[in-house]
């Protein structure tokens, strides 16, 4: 009987032990959960005290592989592996504000300006070009050379390469260059079937102040349309349309990076879905505005200027635009930058370092929305819309029907 109570009182014993044991073991489980929950909140307390707090001029909601906001940052001394296309194409032309606009002058054509073969109104204007230039380095660059070119200039950059090789179209190839060599070299672009009308050296870009501020511009772009009129959208891409036959601009300036990505990602994404052969919208024309013409670049222009606004809300803007019905009350900062802000203006508008020109600097007598003559003293390129780089039944297409006037 004794041997009964001894080992009961053993397994009593033993059973208590084991209750503590796993009470402690439970009190060390929650000490420990608990205490990794307070140490997690304590991060992302301090990594959002970071955020509210941080000095730095970028909002939570900026895009993080922006060209514009990359490149305010130092060149590093090596690309990483995974390096995105964006931060690919800051390292390889990285952008200087404080530079001059290089004094290059670039068009292309199907052949060589001494071939036989050149157009010879084409080659009229080619010497306009030159003659009023003297001190520019004048290209005239053949099809055969602009694959070579480009291959050369991006050879770091293998995606861009197969882009531009894969496009479909000679147009489209054409639209590419500009922005490409462009963003490579600098200097002014302008289609061979441009008359150039005043040096341009003459030009307002090349001020050292432009209405008493100074003159700090890296792209110089013009207003291709500006029609105030209801059915707009049946003759034009967009409510305010910039053209592209002609821009200067400062070699690596972010826009022209973010265009060139943009047409980038967008020709692999066909490539990739099958679609890269097929034709999109009402006809050649719209798939064409939008891929790499003036419907793309026109939007990219928007998407920039909203980005640099959304950055920094000191940024220096010069705009001497009069109040009308579509401006009245436009506060940009708060509504974002879009046609209202360029619409029915007669004078140069700086945002930042983008030159917007009015209508009649590079699209002059055309006879509507605003467009003084070509003998204007702020007209400086006319486009003779001979539709060169495309085939007889799709020139023209994009600069709407001129016929009908506006409203």
């Amino acid at each position: 009987m004794n041997e009964v109570k001894k080992i009961t009182k053993l397994v009593n014993k033993n059973r208590t032990i084991k209750l503590t044991l796993y009470a402690l073991f439970i009190i060390t489980i929650t000490y420990q959960f608990y205490s990794s929950i307070f140490q997690i909140s304590n991060e992302n307390n301090r990594f959002f005290n970071k955020l509210i707090y941080n000095n730095s001029p970028k909002k939570l909601n900026d895009k993080p592989d922006s060209l514009f906001a990359i490149s305010k940052n130092p060149i590093p001394n090596n690309l990483p592996n995974d390096a995105t296309l964006r931060q690919q194409l800051h390292y390889q032309f990285p952008y200087d504000p404080n530079q001059p606009f290089p004094k290059i002058i670039w068009q292309t054509w199907k052949v060589p300006l001494t071939s036989a073969d050149f157009k010879s109104s084409f080659r009229r204007y080619t010497i306009q070009w030159k003659e009023q230039n003297p001190d520019y380095l004048y290209n005239v660059i053949p099809d055969s050379a602009a694959h070579e070119l480009i291959n050369n200039l991006y050879q770091t950059i293998p995606k861009i390469i197969h882009a531009y090789n894969i496009l479909p179209k000679t147009i489209l190839k054409a639209d590419f260059f500009r922005y490409l060599i462009l963003f490579a070299r600098g200097g002014v672009y302008s289609d061979i079937d441009t008359v150039g009308l005043k040096p341009i050296d003459s030009w307002v870009s090349q001020n050292n102040t432009i209405f008493d501020k100074v003159n700090n511009a890296g792209v110089v772009i013009g207003i291709e349309a500006d029609p105030d009129r209801p059915d707009w959208n049946d003759y034009y891409a967009r409510r305010i349309q910039f053209c592209q036959w002609t821009i200067q601009a400062k070699q690596g300036h972010p826009m022209l990076g973010e265009l060139i990505a943009k047409i980038t990602e967008i020709t692999l994404a066909k490539e990739k879905d099958g679609s890269l052969n097929k034709i999109k919208g009402k006809d050649a024309g719209d798939d064409i505005m939008n891929w790499t013409g003036p419907g793309i670049f026109t939007d990219e222009v928007f998407k920039y200027l909203n980005e640099v606004i959304s950055l920094d809300q000191s940024v220096s803007i010069i705009n001497k635009t009069p109040e009308n019905e579509y401006n009245k009350g436009l506060n940009i900062f708060q509504d974002g930058v879009d046609w209202k802000f360029f619409t029915l203006t007669k004078k140069p508008i700086v945002l930042d370092d983008v030159l917007v020109l009015p209508i009649t600097g590079f699209s002059p007598g055309v006879g509507h929305m605003g467009s003084k003559s070509i003998t204007h003293e702020s007209a400086y390129v006319r486009h003779m819309f001979e539709g060169s780089w495309k085939p007889e039944n799709e020139k023209h297409i994009g600069e709407g029907k001129k016929e009908k006037k506006d409203k």
